[in-house]
């Protein structure tokens, strides 16, 4: 049924063009006047001539259910709202760019937190980006941010004046006027300025704080510095509320949630002589592996693993986890950079990568996999 989300052996689908990440912003365009095309099936947004869009990082659903009593604005509009998902990897990446462009990560190509430079024996880290690559190349596409101002709407990305001009803002959210702000009052006033409606134009204002995901991988989100963390977003979000006329529409979500991954729950690829073998790149992240295997190794890598790490992760050929659609459509040139084999994990299980990713030994908590706490997220509409 339409909004439904499906659950399979305890992960969580995604739900595209139903109830997404990807599905916000074109059921903004709706009901700001201005669709981009047809409406997604399970997400509709009431009517405004401005919405807001306020993403916190790392802020699950089941997260906000959970510790309720630290967000006592955030929980109190859960009565009326639906959890939507994350796209697949749940990272942050990945996400942003489902977000700004309204498509999977089969068509916009950000498939990981880091992926395989098709060619090469590289990772691209698309948070950090590389030089040497264009991200208008990588992800060619225009945004459904672009889209929405082309139709007139003034769209307006509100975030850290670090990340304006970077490599994943440019794929990402490209098209949109871009307003630098480094602190909580001069983000909330900003937000005010941006959304505010011109005579016969409407406004999709989109603002984002990372402080909580942050917190959460640096002491889990079971801390105290998390729930104190919560406590200070929630407030923030009730400030840009009250500071916000009732005309305009507030929307709060979420990338991803987060679980924490104790000690005991990992392993390390890179001190395993028998998961290392046939495998070429170790990429994606501890929650989300890909791995990209030396030619004709697949079988033999995908039976290791598969016995190695038992129920505790889901082992899948990249034409597997295509099939599951895990990645929505993947355009033929995004194919190569997905890992010959995906490694999602169960529970609060990792695989880490101490030789290429050294410093997931100092993370607690983490995500990218297909756990409803990592792939449920909060749609709150105020």
């Amino acid at each position: 049924m339409p909004g439904e989300i499906e659950s399979v052996a305890a992960f969580c689908e995604p739900a595209y063009g139903v109830r997404s990440l990807g599905d916000i912003v074109p059921a903004a365009a709706h009901a700001l006047g201005s669709p981009l095309g047809p409406a997604p099936t399970g997400l509709v947004l009431p009517g405004a001539a401005s919405y807001v869009v306020f993403l916190i990082d790392g802020l699950g659903a089941r997260l906000l259910e959970r510790y309720a009593h630290a967000a006592p604005y955030l929980s109190s509009l859960l009565a009326t709202s639906t959890p939507a998902t994350a796209s697949v990897p749940s990272t942050t990446s990945t996400s942003l760019t489902s977000l700004g462009t309204g498509l999977p990560p089969g068509a916009h190509g950000l498939v990981g937190f880091t992926t395989r430079i098709p060619g090469t024996g590289d990772l691209l880290n698309a948070l950090l980006w590389d030089a040497d690559i264009d991200p208008v190349q990588w992800q060619p596409h225009q945004t459904a941010f672009a889209s929405l101002q082309a139709a007139g709407v003034r769209v307006t990305v509100v975030n850290k004046r670090e990340f304006n001009g970077s490599g994943l803002t440019v794929a990402a959210h490209r098209g949109a006027e871009y307003v630098g702000v480094d602190r909580v009052g001069e983000r909330i006033a900003a937000v005010v300025a941006a959304s505010r409606p011109a005579p016969r134009q409407s406004t999709l204002t989109y603002v984002y704080d990372g402080d909580l995901d942050w917190t959460g991988h640096r002491w889990g989100v079971a801390s105290s510095q998390w729930l104190q963390q919560l406590a200070m977003i929630d407030h923030e979000a009730e400030q840009l509320r009250e500071a916000l006329p009732a005309d305009r529409r507030l929307v709060v979500i979420a990338d991803h949630g987060m679980v924490d991954v104790p000690s005991d729950a990992r392993i390390d690829v890179s001190a395993d002589d028998d998961l290392r073998s046939g495998v070429a790149l170790v990429g994606g992240e501890a929650r989300f592996r890909h791995l990209y295997c030396t030619g004709g190794a697949v079988p033999d890598v995908v039976a290791t693993w598969r016995e190695r790490l038992g129920e505790r992760a889901e082992v899948l050929t990249r034409a597997e986890a295509i099939g599951r659609g895990w990645f929505g459509p993947v355009d033929p040139s995004v194919l190569p950079r997905i890992g010959d084999v995906i490694v999602a994990c169960r529970g609060d299980f990792a695989v880490l990568s101490t030789e290429g990713f050294p410093y997931e030994t100092k993370l607690i908590g983490m995500h990218g996999s297909l756990t409803p706490e990592e792939m449920l997220i909060p749609v709150l509409v105020d």
